[in-house]
């Protein structure tokens, strides 16, 4: 028998430094919605729990329509016009029906009716602020809801008991603080008490603690030398996340006493965020940017993670669906959709983006 010569193993030669450091590309978005023919100033995720299939993302734009999007066909479903031509600047489902608030810089706070196909108006509150203070709501499975408008006073708060529009209070910062006009609201309860509470960020950059049934300030931080321009809070970590116009992030955090307290601050690369949202698994938040960019960030250690460049101007709002969905709405007229970290997954893949001018993978998200 032949013997077959004996071949030596062939080395593959390791690639030069300068090619290992090769920049990666970011990640794309997994679709874009086109369509609103005006900036998107607004964006609220309705449906999509488990075993519902996708949710609806609804959308409000400059010129005072709101869309509702199918993420499976990717085109608008339906077009609601109930601002007279004026921006929708926010947008809320109620958890006991297919219930819809639109908010305008018409000064009106729309109610819809979404059930069968109906978009139709069915209440409406007449806001008395031309400020660019968005609402909150405060909504359970019962019939009544809370909701915090801007009231008639340039730094004041107003809360509503709905569907009857009563007032239950003003809320009017004490006479030796000056925080100027309320830019963002958040309504919650913490799970020791029934009572409701009210997270109030202002135009001198601070973050104040309401309570309502007492209609006083709890407690009040200096966060931001400019106005907070939005804000977002972790209730179960009783911990929250705050943007600006300057270059920094500020996390706070409420403590058993209901004293808030700055915990760091994130330096950016670029100032202005105009919108901030925790996930709702509480795994990571996103910001939108005046540079036009969405920068992800691992919430528990404030680690950037991505940096998403696909917009071409400023980014005016992000939201998170429950299935981890993203959207990110731009004075582009564009709504890109990105799939980063599913809930479902170990989160052990890496995420290829920018952080901060710096190539990263970005991994697990514990």
């Amino acid at each position: 028998m032949e013997r077959l010569p004996m071949v030596s193993p062939v080395r593959v030669p390791a690639p030069p430094a300068s090619m290992a450091a090769n920049p990666l590309p970011p990640p794309d978005p997994q679709f874009v919605l086109r369509g609103t023919q005006s900036a998107v100033h607004a964006l609220h995720f309705f449906g999509g729990a488990q075993g519902q299939g996708r949710p609806l993302l609804l959308s409000g734009s400059l010129s005072g329509l709101v869309h509702i999007w199918s993420l499976q066909t990717r085109r608008a479903v339906a077009t609601l016009d109930g601002h007279g031509g004026q921006c929708v600047t926010w947008l809320r489902t109620l958890p006991q029906g297919h219930q819809l608030l639109s908010q305008g810089r018409d000064l009106k706070l729309r109610l819809w009716d979404l059930a069968e196909g109906r978009n139709a108006v069915v209440d409406s509150v007449a806001l008395e602020s031309m400020g660019f203070c968005r609402s909150s709501v405060l909504a359970g499975a019962q019939e009544r809801w809370m909701l915090a408008v801007p009231g008639r006073g340039s730094d004041e708060v107003q809360i509503l008991e709905m569907p009857s529009k009563t007032s239950v209070c003003t809320l009017k910062p004490e006479a030796d603080a000056k925080p100027g006009m309320p830019m963002c609201l958040e309504l919650w309860q913490a799970d020791s008490s029934p009572r409701p509470l009210l997270l109030a960020g202002y135009e001198d950059g601070s973050v104040a603690l309401w309570d309502v049934s007492e209609r006083k300030v709890c407690s009040r931080v200096a966060c931001h030398t400019e106005p907070v321009m939005g804000f977002d809070f972790d209730s179960q970590k009783a911990r929250g996340v705050s943007g600006s116009a300057e270059k920094a992030l500020a996390v706070w955090s409420l403590d058993e006493q209901q004293a808030l307290q700055v915990c760091r601050t994130h330096e950016l690369t670029n100032p202005g965020i105009a919108d901030v949202k925790i996930r709702p698994d509480r795994k990571i938040l996103a910001t939108a940017g005046w540079d036009h960019r969405v920068r992800v960030f691992h919430w528990r250690t404030m680690k950037p993670l991505a940096v998403l460049s696909f917009h071409s101007a400023t980014v005016h709002c992000v939201a998170f669906a429950a299935d981890g969905l993203l959207a990110a709405g731009s004075g582009d007229q564009r709504i890109s959709v990105w799939s980063l970290y599913p809930t479902h997954s170990d989160m052990s893949a890496p995420l290829l983006g920018h952080a901060e001018g710096r190539e990263v993978g970005a991994h697990a998200v514990a």
